[in-house]
């Protein structure tokens, strides 16, 4: 999994709702988040008589500091110099603690008076709870206007990055979370085709296991892992609309779905490799890689994985949505934003009118792993599989991630991922779906 994706489970030890956790050095103390002053707050236009004048630099802040996602930075960054030659671009890149360390530095200098003039943000709760409702963005529904830009993201993307109807950053990707790979060589071998149901998936995975073949790798080290498989199971029990309303605290979990999504859940385990705990995700990838296990569900990021691997889609591995959600695309989207009070207010809009744009999403994109977020990028560009990508994400319903969201309040990411892990190991339904109702209303996250 990308550096950035695995960020958003530390940010629930570092965010809350009303409450921020500035710096590992602050031995624990927080800073309860207060708007900034009015300045710079109005709607963000290229053209707006409100906007400082334009300058010479421009500070982005970002945590790619590794592979694919380094070289599409890089790829965006060359366009921009290319386009605005007399803009100096500074890059506050913060590496190490697999993002932690940047979203700590990040709270320290937004709640200190001096943010970065953008910064790179996931879509989702993690963007409209900790910084929109707070009152630290700019919208940028202005913005959006201004360049003919409001029909060429899918309104179930901008809605991610949308609250009070103002629009507050510009998704650059899209990746698509719950996705079942699968190695097309044991599947030929042993004539399996890819499940579409639990059902079929359990009647695939008997044939497998029969054989000695492990049915589903499974890395959940980190523990993201195995909240990631739930959500995938959670979606196939209720729906595109029920999904996205147990996020927003309006279905509970006390639902006999969940309860399903949960016993279907623990008779999965009982086909995944018994070392899940010791191995992260794309140590998991590679048993599949291997030969000794024939699935594994995962983001798209793994994709990038088996290609780095000399594995080509379609030949060595083939893809399909996790069972029983065909029709539904989970969304883990990279986005910039534009904070108030910013130092180079006109470098930044240049900024993200550059990563919103069909050429930077295009330059970024292959190399990222990732497909855009326009609807009308080059689409010939793209490998199988992210053309496959592309016309679901143009045709699913959009729904969005917890384990990379998160798609709910940061404060209740940690108790839920903390449930379903001890889930792993002992399978008690009735437990674990009462600890997550429980934190569900202690964190505010129910309606």
């Amino acid at each position: 999994m990308t550096s950035e994706m695995v960020s958003l489970r530390r940010l629930a030890g570092l965010l809350t709702v009303g409450a921020l956790v500035v710096s590992a050095c602050s031995s624990g103390s927080t800073a309860t988040p207060s708007a900034p002053a009015a300045s710079g707050s109005t709607p963000a236009s290229a053209g707006s008589s409100s906007a400082p004048a334009a300058t010479s630099d421009l500070e982005i802040f970002t945590y790619w500091t590794a592979g694919g996602e380094a070289q599409g930075l890089a790829a965006i960054e060359d366009i921009f110099a290319k386009n605005y030659p007399g803009i100096k671009v500074t890059n506050a890149v913060v590496a190490g603690g697999a993002g932690s360390n940047a979203t700590a530095v990040l709270a320290t200098r937004m709640t200190g008076g001096n943010p970065p003039d953008t910064f790179q943000i996931h879509g989702g709760a993690e963007l409209i709870d900790t910084w929109v409702t707070t009152g630290y963005m700019q919208p940028l529904t202005q913005f959006y206007t201004d360049n003919g830009w409001l029909d060429k993201f899918p309104k179930q993307l901008l809605d991610l990055v949308s609250y009070n109807n103002d629009i507050y950053s510009v998704p650059v990707n899209v990746h698509r979370n719950g996705v079942l790979w699968f190695n097309k060589k044991i599947f030929t071998d042993n004539n399996i085709s890819a499940p579409t149901t639990w059902d079929e998936f359990f009647t695939a995975a008997d044939a497998l296991k029969a054989k000695g073949i492990t049915p589903l790798a499974l890395g959940d080290k980190d523990k993201w892992e195995s909240l990631q498989l739930f959500e995938d199971i959670l979606l196939s029990k209720l729906g595109p609309a029920d999904y996205r309303g147990i996020w927003a605290g309006t279905v509970p979990w006390t639902d006999a779905r969940v309860t399903d999504a949960l016993t279907t859940m623990a008779k999965v385990m009982s086909y995944v490799n018994a070392d899940h705990a010791t191995l992260t995700w794309d140590q998991a990838a590679g048993l599949v890689l291997k030969g000794t296990a024939a699935m594994n569900i995962m983001g798209d990021w793994e994709k990038g994985y088996y290609t780095s691997n000399g594995w080509t889609p379609g030949s060595d591995f083939g893809w399909a949505p996790a069972p029983g959600t065909a029709g539904s695309f989970i969304v883990v989207t990279d986005t910039f934003g534009m904070p108030k009070n910013i130092k180079n207010q006109a470098s930044a809009l240049d900024w993200l009118k550059t990563v919103g744009s069909v050429e930077g999403q295009d330059a970024f994109n292959p190399k990222k792993g990732s497909i855009p977020a326009r609807v009308d990028a080059d689409k010939s560009i793209y490998d199988a599989y992210s053309q496959s990508a592309i016309t679901d994400f143009a045709t699913n319903e959009l729904v969005p991630s917890e384990a990379n969201g998160p798609a709910t309040i940061p404060a209740f990411l940690t108790p839920i991922t903390d449930a379903i892990s001890v889930f792993t190991t002992d399978l008690n339904v009735q437990s674990a779906q009462s600890t997550i109702a429980a934190a569900c209303t202690s964190t505010g996250a129910c309606k």
